[in-house]
């Protein structure tokens, strides 16, 4: 199963594209920062992370203010040039 769950804030938003097929597209950057246990230890954990809305999912990104908290829902797929990973995000719990 490839399914990710990430409480992130928007800290970079593209302007609105338009896939071959027609569909809304929309690139984002996500920031995550917590605190987690490995091993029974806490460890800080912070990353940016590249992902993308695409379809009728772009409305609820593109009303998200840059740094508010939300917990966005996808899968995870190599980018179009094959290196490195995107977030495609499915679904937005701000």
């Amino acid at each position: 199963m490839n399914r990710l769950v990430l409480a992130a804030e928007v800290v970079e938003r593209g302007a609105m594209r338009y896939t071959p097929a027609g569909l809304p597209a929309l690139d984002l950057q996500l920031r995550h920062q917590s605190t987690v246990s490995e091993d029974g230890q806490p460890r800080q954990v912070a990353m940016q992370l590249k992902a993308v809305a695409i379809g009728a999912i772009t409305r609820p990104a593109a009303a998200l203010a840059l740094g508010t908290p939300a917990q966005f829902a996808g899968f995870l797929a190599a980018s179009r040039n094959g290196k490195g990973l995107v977030f495609h995000v499915t679904e937005i719990d701000a």
